[in-house]
């Protein structure tokens, strides 16, 4: 990454919005199986985790990874956020930030 991108927080929601770009989600890991990961972020995302990621089931976690074509994402980095995570207020976040998307840093 450069200077001059970011990476959107989104939810579920905003998957297809962001196919082939690179994202960071916080949601709740609901599954794990193998180097793959069933997270719910307002919504089921399916992601594949990298050999460094340590992640439990039903902690909190941040990823940030590029969504792929079957709206998956690609993990490329993990932040296992523990129990307690007010998934609701990072939730309106995201919603902050796609409805006043001039205040943050998107594509240049």
């Amino acid at each position: 990454m450069d200077g001059n991108s970011s990476t959107p927080r989104i939810t579920c929601a905003y998957l297809s919005q962001y196919v082939g770009k690179l994202v960071t989600v916080v949601g709740k890991v609901v599954q794990l199986r193998g180097e793959e990961a069933t997270i719910d972020a307002d919504g089921t995302i399916h992601a594949f985790l990298n050999r460094e990621a340590h992640l439990s089931a039903n902690n909190g976690v941040q990823i940030i990874g590029k969504v792929n074509p079957d709206l998956s994402i690609k993990v490329l980095s993990s932040v296992d956020l523990g129990q307690g995570v007010d998934y609701n207020l990072a939730n309106a976040v995201v919603e902050v930030t796609h409805r006043y998307k001039p205040l943050f840093l998107y594509e240049n």
